[in-house]
Order: structure tokens, then C-alpha cells, then sequence
């Protein structure tokens, strides 16, 4: 397939860049007029009116007569000028988030909504390639029961866990994978002949928040994420940052106790993955409902079904069991410390929390928000919202869409 274009192949990169400040506009407002557009972009009349023209013509902006658009929030006087709006099924894209164990593959729309997704799980010690082939298949599966039209699918996004060098394409290195210089763009897009884009995925979760969720209009955005290992992605001024070997973000590999602490699955001791991951907390709780085999912690782990052993200790939890409530809260400590640390480095105003940190968000959230602003340097802390992501479990693949979009459609430069 090859990479669809908005107004034709022969247009010049200087029509692309403003086609590009166009369309990034409606990211900001669900409808403006085309003298809004003009006033935002700095762009003339003119060429106002020739773009919209272009993109009414394909289908991807439409006009809507019901609505006026609004000028700083108030309504003008004198003539309605017609809103213009985002056609969301005009155009679509696929995000596939590779976490361990477990890929999601979803295909969205231009709002980031998701049109159909699946979800499979994987072999942890499985070669990439064969991880790979799997996506690759799950990929064309989606497309396929989605019912879109293959010439409005402008790329795919993946997330992928560990290192990830964003302009080559490659996964470098995943240490709860045992990968290492996987080329997944490379490798995706020669058997699926889409745009591919990678990166980190929880920078990618990142991007999603920045561009359609909780983190429009903050300026430095933080995602932090929780699940078998600890991440964080950060986007500063509408652009993912990476730092200079892309390795910006690996805030599960900082060292807590540097002497005595477990071994990481990086080869290190101490780090905060060994103190707040979910295998951790899994491991601490059965040790205390050995402790305590009749507690409701204890019923909790033995009960069948197919809830997750996380999912089963937050259920103490929530009964009020206090070995759970314990455990929860010395290691939402831990938790604070470390968003203590990124807030004295990054200064972010929004902090969102992910993975397990959101599902049992009303445990983690509320110690380490308090032990960030007790621990962060001045008042820095105080200024800092903290939050549960607002996509939840879809964090993941619309992250990994929103980098297709942002590539591909929405962004002046590369995301």
C-alpha cells in the first residue's frame, strides 16, 4: 500500500507545511472558521480558502451549517461564519501496542476513536520475528473487519516497550523481551506496505494524552506507567521528548537502594522496577497471605476466574483488608519518591498515571501525589496536577495510532 496523500502527489513541501498548521488547528477546536484559521496560522485568505477547498473536496473537513463558530469563546456579531469541522472517518490509521505478554492492535479513526481492536497474547521468550509475523497478521485482521477503505489508511503506529531508536525504527533493546536492534519498522512495513512509525510505548501513551486526552493544552506533559516494568514518556510542547539517545523516560531503571536492593531484569539492583512493578506487588502479596491464609487477601488470590492477581489484590483492597491497604500504601511511597524525582528534573504540570497505577489508582494515587509534593524541591510539587490516564486500558493503541496521525497527518514536522 502506498502512503495516501491529501491534495494529490505534485503538491509542494511549502502547500504540505501549510496543509499540516491547517489540519493541526482542529486539534484544538472541534469547529473554527476559515478567518480563525487564518488569524491562528498566519496564513493568508487566500490560501485559507484554497486549502479548505481542497480538503472539503476529499471528504475530510465538512462544513457544518448548525453550528457558528465561536471567536475566543463568544459568539461575533454580525454574520455567522460557518464552522468547519473534522471529518473523524475521512481517514484512519492502526496502533499496535507490544507490551509483554500481551498485544493490542486497534484501528482509529481521525479523533483517535477506535473503530475495531483486538488483543492477543504472546510468548515472552518467543524470537521477535515470530512476535512480528503474529502482528503483522493481526493487523491485516483488523483492517479487515473494520470495513474501512484501504486508500484512507494513512499508516501505522507501534509501541513498543523498552529502547526504541524513533528515527530508525528499531526496538534496541527490551530487556523483559530479551530483544535486541529489532527492526520493526523495517520488518512491518516491508510485509504490510503501510507508513510505519515506532516508538516507546508509554511515550507513545504520552502523545495520545498530549494530542486527544487529559493532556491537551499542557505544556509539559507527564505519562507514567505501570504494569511488569516502570515507564515514563514525557511531551513538551505538543512534541514527544526523547533526550539525545532516546532513552528519555526509563524512570523504572532509576536506583532506589543501591545497596542491597533485588536484582532488576536489567542486570542492576535497587531499581524502582523491583520495588513497585506488578510482579512485585503479586510476589509481596502471596507472601502475605501465606502469612495470613484465612484473610480476605488470601481468598482473594485463591479464587477462580479469570481476573488477574492484580486485579484479585486490589479486590482486598477494596474489602478493606489491612495487609493489602499496607502493602498498597508502602509502595505507592516508593511511587511518590520517584514522581518527586521527575517533577525536581522535568517540571511537568500534568503527571498521568497508567497501567496498574490507574487501575488501582484510588490506592496509588492519593500516597503518591502526597509523598511528591512532600519530597519535591520547594513549592515545585504543589503546582503539579497528578491523574489517572484517561483512556485506561486503551491507552496503549491509541498512543501507538496517535503516532501515525501525528506523523502522517496532523503534524507540521516529524512527532
Amino acid at each position: 500500500m502506498s502512503k495516501p496523500t491529501f491534495a494529490g502527489s505534485n503538491a509542494s513541501l511549502v502547500r504540505a507545511h501549510n496543509l499540516r498548521a491547517v489540519l493541526n488547528q482542529f486539534l484544538d477546536a472541534s469547529s473554527v472558521s476559515r478567518v480563525q484559521l487564518a488569524e491562528r496560522t498566519s496564513l493568508s485568505n487566500t490560501t485559507i480558502t484554497h486549502l479548505i477547498d481542497d480538503l472539503l473536496a476529499h471528504g475530510i473537513v465538512v462544513e457544518d451549517e448548525s453550528e457558528t463558530a465561536r471567536h475566543n469563546g463568544h459568539r461575533r456579531v454580525g454574520r455567522p461564519r460557518t464552522a468547519l469541522r473534522i471529518n473523524p472517518n475521512a481517514r484512519h490509521a492502526v496502533g499496535v501496542h507490544i507490551g509483554i505478554g500481551i498485544l493490542r492492535v486497534a484501528v482509529v479513526n481521525l479523533h483517535a476513536e477506535i473503530i475495531h481492536n483486538t488483543i492477543a497474547e504472546f510468548d515472552v521468550g518467543a524470537p521477535a520475528a515470530r512476535v512480528l509475523s503474529q502482528i503483522a497478521v493481526l493487523v491485516k485482521r483488523a483492517i479487515a473487519n473494520s470495513n474501512i477503505q484501504l486508500d484512507r489508511l494513512i499508516g501505522l503506529g507501534i509501541g513498543a516497550s523498552g529502547l526504541v531508536d524513533y528515527e530508525a525504527g528499531v526496538n534496541v533493546f527490551a530487556p523483559n523481551l530479551g530483544w535486541r536492534d529489532v527492526p520493526v519498522r523495517a520488518w512491518m512495513h516491508d510485509r504490510l506496505g503501510l507508513p510505519t512509525t515506532v516508538d516507546n510505548n508509554v511515550r507513545a501513551m504520552a502523545l495520545g494524552e498530549a494530542l486527544f486526552g487529559s493532556g491537551r493544552g499542557a505544556g509539559v506533559l507527564a505519562f507514567v506507567y505501570g504494569r511488569i516494568g516502570v515507564g515514563a514518556g514525557f511531551v513538551v510542547n505538543g512534541r514527544p521528548f526523547r533526550g539525545s539517545g532516546a532513552g528519555a523516560g526509563e524512570i523504572g531503571h532509576t536506583v532506589m537502594i543501591p545497596d542491597g536492593g533485588d536484582r532488576c531484569m536489567c542486570g542492576r539492583r535497587g531499581c524502582l522496577e523491583t520495588l513497585i512493578s506488578e510482579p512485585v506487588l503479586v510476589r509481596e502479596a502471596e507472601r502475605l497471605a501465606r502469612r495470613r491464609p484465612r484473610g480476605a487477601l488470601a481468598r482473594a488470590l485463591r479464587q477462580d476466574g479469570r481476573a488477574k492477581p492484580i486485579e484479585r489484590i486490589f479486590a482486598a483492597a477494596r474489602e478493606g483488608d489491612a495487609s493489602t491497604l499496607g502493602l498498597l500504601e508502602d509502595r505507592a511511597r516508593y511511587l511518590g519518591i520517584a514522581l518527586a524525582n521527575l517533577v525536581n528534573v522535568l517540571n511537568p504540570e500534568l503527571i498521568l498515571l497508567g497501567g496498574m497505577f490507574a487501575q488501582g489508582s484510588e490506592f496509588f494515587l492519593p500516597v503518591a501525589e502526597r509523598v511528591m509534593r512532600e519530597q519535591a524541591f520547594a513549592s515545585l510539587g504543589d503546582r503539579v496536577r497528578v491523574r489517572p490516564t484517561q483512556f485506561g486500558w486503551r491507552a496503549g493503541v491509541i498512543g501507538a495510532a496517535a503516532l501515525a496521525l501525528s506523523k502522517f497527518f496532523y503534524q507540521l514536522e516529524d512527532a
